[in-house]
């Protein structure tokens, strides 16, 4: 039932022209936004919670008592989601009268208001510019969650990004911004729920604030236009629109032809420029440069007068020349270098501290502006004394507060730079699109009459574009016209070059390796097989993995925690010292005891890092899921990382899984007096509605009975019936007509011959299936079906067995052939003949025997399992649903990537794990030794300088030890295999 449930949503396959092209690729992940009540034409459709089902029997009495109903279209009960799903005509039933016909039958029922509405609900994505530490993004996640009409928020320290689901009719993406600016942090839009297709332009000859609304207009009166944003000041003009009915050109043509002197000429807008993300990180690299290389201008002399000429008798004369009473010439040096460092250069901690102080939450900005307060403040009030008195004595500080800002930009600024290479996956994946395409123009016959060479960018649904040898295909479209062999391996993973001839699909960024290609584009832009992968590998780089948890509770108390630790340190060595604790011979000659315990103080404030805890998680799985990406494996975040490291039983699927999927007819038995082009006409006609591989199979074994073998128009079919898991019933010709598997013919009552049964035995111990037709309740024909096994099947069950890991097979075939196939490759355990709930039922038992349980499959039947398994993995050339419902994607169809899949995400869990053993380690033993722990027994002393260089360098290592993520291997057993792999670039 639920995989019914399931096809619904896929009846109705895109089509173009004449021609039917298979795809040669996977369809790319589509984030699901549920079903709505929606109305179209006079019908409509609504979802109900169904609470008390146990069994198929349950749901089939629902289906019965719903389908009773006058105006009832379609209705289809999903027992393991407890929902059912109803197309109905409003004129003659309401969703009250279906309701108490579920409730009459003995289920508590409830309209589902929430998934009704979910349509509604749009992702917005924000940069978000100033977080430092998991304080900051916590505090934006709270401030964004307590907004009413936001569903959902993520917020990604490691991006800078926040995730927001949220209903634009409540709140807008501008009061999304403004509250993120509230909180004291830039916002910056990257994308909304309703710009799928957006393009910015430049326009040049714009002289006044009128012309650029005379083009908003002229742009929004187009067809398709759904929103124009103005940037006068910019000269840019953003545009929101629907590929299927208008384009890029079709603006600048506009734009171009507007007003009477023609002077405006439309280009698109620069990347680099305009508050890009690229952009801005480019800037904030350089912003942090810029500010360490001032604060060294002013920090290094500080620290020469402090810490090198007081050793140089000459010099240390001058500097310690008396001004005004004591105070001396260096003290002034120093001071009036010391400020701008504290002040100008150093404002940003000023600033992060106040917003974040002010929302209730303390960060890093905070702990840093006390110390360096504390450190600049105090030797403020040693050269006032020392001015104002005639002996007073006292040592400045100002080397402790100059050099900690310089040493923490530094670490910020190496922090930003190796933060950006943890995205390059990314920026590889985005680049593969070509720059340029040449557009093809046609005449009304099909002939080429003109050719020009085009920003791709500017490439529109339904162009013709033709592809030269070595070019990268421009966008995602079929092949018109030519032949070729393109290389996929950068999308799919796929080492081998990929036949392409008319009516082939390919995919925007491969490479064409010979011969000429027209190709007529079909996906443009945002909804390209490129642009949905970046958006999975950007979607999954923001999701936080359950272990980023332990982090975000440790942030809230570490900050108070450490300005406490902080100030007991040091009263704690002030009152020692009060009080005669320790020997006077401990203080240094420079030194009181004030100022020994307030060293200790500042520098435990100062090496406390909050930052290298916050990053150890997001960084790790920010490389993870980008090397996976590379390898042809899209995993959806850091929980699908998190439990496919945990993972000790796989549930395999048969067909198409561990065997080739290509199933083909080998023998056919007819037991009754019929021709066989007639027997197969009718065969054919059931099956044309079924998405079974096993049924593709028959029909294009079919098609060799008939003249017209390309494009054969089957009988109607009428009273089609899909029986999951076990066949289909159909009325062709007035004669009933059912095709599948034993226990199909046994449900309708017809009797088995002793002939068809020994086939059926002789077939399974082939390793092939054995399919049954019967014809108006007599059987009259069998089937044997071979799908072979995938190559390296056999190697890839042996190397889980040594990796601990059981492997189980979990097929709707019969026992027969599941268990020849299961001999064949290694696996001891088969459940058989299994529809698509006893699939997830057998995975839910294996959760309660105490296995994290993967599920690897491909068709709609298997994806109740994915969702049900700890781990669900779509096979990539699988179905859409299939791929929807899986946590991780294999874009390749080879079984050796479930081994690659669990191997990445062990060796990213033990990267997680060394990220946490040092930023917790780095913190419990440096504060203790800030705090003089060794003091006592060594006269060791961790002056504040160093203890802020140390406190930068554990962030920045953090980073680099993630960063070593990049340097992924797969595990040697696998180069042996039969199956080809790629390497990471």
């Amino acid at each position: 039932m639920a995989s019914k449930l399931l096809a619904l949503a896929c009846i109705g396959k895109e089509s173009y022209g004449d021609l039917s092209p298979r795809p040669h690729y996977p369809s790319m992940p589509k984030y699901p936004k549920g079903i709505s009540a929606q109305v179209q034409g006079s019908e409509a459709r609504a979802i109900f919670s169904v609470i008390g089902m146990t069994c198929s029997a349950c749901a089939g009495s629902v289906e019965k008592a719903v389908k009773r109903l006058p105006g009832i279209k379609e209705a289809v009960v999903d027992v393991l989601n407890n929902k059912a799903q109803v197309l109905f005509y409003p004129s003659f039933v309401n969703e009250e009268s279906i309701r108490e016909a579920i409730e009459d039958v003995g289920f508590q029922a409830a309209l589902i208001e929430d998934e009704t509405n979910e349509k509604s609900i749009q992702v917005c994505r924000i940069q978000i510019n100033g977080m430092t530490c998991t304080s900051c993004s916590s505090t934006v996640e709270n401030v964004l969650q307590a907004i009413p009409g936001v569903q959902k928020v993520r917020v990604a320290l490691a991006t800078e990004e926040a995730e927001i689901h949220h209903d634009p009719k409540i709140v807008t993406y501008n009061q999304l911004m403004e509250a993120i600016e509230d909180t004291g942090f830039g916002a910056i839009l990257v994308s909304t729920g309703e710009d799928m297709s957006k393009i910015n332009l430049r326009v040049d000859g714009v002289r006044t604030d009128n012309s650029m609304r005379m083009l908003e207009n002229s742009i929004q009166a187009l067809p398709g236009v759904q929103v124009v944003e103005i940037s006068p000041e910019l000269k840019k003009i953003s545009v929101s629109y629907k590929p299927d009915m208008t384009g890029p050109r079709n603006f600048i043509r506009v734009i171009d032809s507007t007003g009477s002197s023609k002077r405006f000429k439309a280009t698109i807008f620069p990347e680099n420029e305009g508050g890009g993300r690229e952009s801005y990180r480019k800037e904030e690299i350089k912003q942090y440069f810029r500010s360490f290389l001032w604060s060294l201008i002013f920090t290094t002399p500080v620290f020469l007068t402090s810490m090198v000429f007081m050793y140089i008798p000459g010099i240390k004369h001058g500097l310690d020349t008396k001004v005004v009473n004591m105070l001396t010439i260096g003290e002034i040096i120093r001071w009036v270098l010391a400020t701008p460092v504290q002040f100008i250069i150093g404002r940003r901690f000023y600033t992060g501290s106040y917003k974040a102080l002010l929302h209730g939450s303390a960060n890093m900005d905070v702990l840093i502006a006390l110390g360096t307060n504390a450190a600049y403040f105090y030797s403020v009030y040693t050269v006032i004394r020392a001015a104002t008195s005639p002996d007073f004595e006292g040592t400045d500080f100002f080397e402790t507060s100059a050099m900690l800002i310089s040493f923490i930009l530094l670490g910020k600024y190496l922090e930003v730079l190796a933060k950006g290479k943890t995205s390059a996956a990314i920026a590889k994946l985005m680049n593969l699109a070509p720059e340029t395409a040449i557009l093809l123009t046609l005449d009304e016959d099909g002939n080429v009459i003109g050719e020009e060479e085009i920003d791709s960018r500017l490439i529109q649904k339904n162009d013709i574009i033709k592809v030269i040898p070595g070019a990268k295909v421009a966008s995602d479209g079929f092949v018109l016209w030519g032949q070729s062999h393109i290389n996929e391996s950068m999308i799919t993973g796929e080492a081998r070059p990929v036949a392409k001839r008319k009516g082939d699909m390919v995919i925007g960024g491969t490479v064409n390796e010979n011969g000429v290609l027209h190709i007529k584009t079909t996906k443009v832009g945002s909804e390209s097989a490129l642009a949905q992968i970046v958006r999975l590998v950007e979607s999954a780089q923001m999701a936080k993995a359950p272990v980023q948890k332990f982090a975000d509770r440790i942030s809230k108390y570490f900050v108070p925690l450490v300005i406490m630790l902080s100030f007991s340190t040091g009263l704690a060595w002030f009152l020692a010292g009060k009080f005669h604790g320790y020997p006077e011979s401990w203080i240094p000659h420079s030194m009181d005891s004030f100022e020994l315990a307030l060293q200790f103080g500042i520098s435990v404030m100062v090496i406390a890092c909050p930052c290298a805890l916050g990053l150890a998680t997001p960084t790790a799985v920010m490389v993870g899921t980008g090397v996976g990406a590379s390898q042809g494996i899209l995993i959806k975040g850091g929980q699908a990382l998190e439990g496919a490291h945990k993972v000790n039983c796989i549930v395999f699927d048969k067909t198409g899984t561990l065997t080739v999927g290509k199933p083909v007819v080998v023998n056919t038995r007819l037991l009754r007096n019929v021709v066989l082009h007639e027997f197969y006409e009718l065969v054919a006609a059931t099956e044309v509605n079924s998405e079974h591989p096993l049924a593709k199979a028959i029909i294009e074994y079919a098609k060799k009975f008939r003249e017209d073998e390309e494009n054969p128009a089957w009988p109607e079919a009428c009273d089609f019936i899909s029986i999951t898991g076990h066949g289909v019933k159909a009325i062709v010709r007035n004669r009933e007509v059912i095709v599948g598997n034993k226990s199909l013919m046994l449900d309708y009552n017809i009797s088995i011959p002793a002939d068809a049964e020994d086939m059926l035995t002789e077939t399974e111990g082939m390793a092939q299936t054995g399919i049954l037709v019967s014809i108006d309740g007599e059987v009259t024909g069998v089937l044997a079906i071979s799908d072979p096994v995938k190559p390296g099947a056999q190697e890839v069950i042996s190397i889980l067995k040594s990796m601990d890991v059981r492997s189980i097979m979990v097929t709707g075939d019969n026992m027969g052939t599941a268990s020849s196939i299961a001999r064949q490759i290694g696996i001891e355990t088969v459940i058989a003949e299994a529809k698509p709930e006893q699939k997830a039922n057998k995975v839910k038992e294996l959760q309660a025997e105490g296995y994290v349980v993967a599920m690897v499959g491909d068709g709609i039947n298997d994806s109740p399992a994915l969702v049900a398994a700890d781990v669900g993995m779509a096979i990539g050339a699988g179905t859409d649903i299939a791929i929807e419902a899986a946590d991780i994607v294999l874009m390749k169809s080879n079984l050796e990537d479930v081994i690659t899949a669990i191997h990445l995400s062990r060796k990213t869990f033990s990267r997680i794990r060394l990220n946490y053993i040092w930023a917790l380690g780095y913190n419990i033993l440096g504060i203790p030794i800030a705090a003089g722990a060794l003091f006592p027994s060594t006269g060791f002393r961790l002056p504040p300088w160093i203890a802020g260089a140390a406190m930068a360098a554990s962030s920045v290592s953090v980073v680099c030890c993630s960063l070593l993520l990049k340097n992924y291997k797969r595990p040697k057993k696998l180069e042996n295999l039969e199956i080809g792999g790629i390497k990471i670039e």
